[in-house]
């Protein structure tokens, strides 16, 4: 029997596939759980139709990603901290710090956990951030630490 999988199956493929397995089965153990569906013609074509609403938002949301990273280029966060002697900040700016910056300043909502840090921020001037938009879109943002 052909069934069409609404969830992970260890032992049998991923969401969405459509797998071949005894009637026994599937009739005892795929279909009672919720785990898949009969493969018939109206379950094929909703199977379609909701791959192509999928494909439609994961493009929507690499188009928005696309352009917050455009966007990401033209902006520049200010942060003030406490120096000491020859421009060294004491502590080190955070992802936090700078997520924390870019909303108030830029309005911009970013995730402290997608801001990558190549190295610690420990000393003024001005640095590039990588910022994680999307698995395929990544931005850079620029962060001007001053002394306050």
């Amino acid at each position: 029997m052909k069934v069409i999988l609404l969830e992970d199956v260890k032992s049998l493929g991923k969401k969405g596939e459509i797998v071949n397995v005894s009637d026994g089965y599937a009739r005892n153990y795929v279909l009672p759980k919720k785990l898949g569906v009969e493969a018939n013609s109206a379950n094929m074509n909703d199977l379609k139709l909701q791959k192509a609403n999928a494909d439609k938002v994961a493009q929507e949301q690499l188009e928005a990603a696309q352009t917050l990273a455009q966007e990401l280029e033209k902006k520049e966060v200010v942060l003030k901290m406490k120096s000491g002697e020859g421009g060294r900040v004491f502590g080190s700016v955070s992802s936090k710090e700078i997520a924390s910056a870019a909303k108030s300043q830029c309005g911009l909502e970013l995730d402290k956990k997608k801001i990558q840090l190549s190295e610690a921020i420990k000393a003024l001037g001005t640095y590039e951030v990588s910022v994680k938009l999307h698995a395929k879109v990544t931005g850079k943002l620029r962060v001007k630490v001053v002394e306050e």
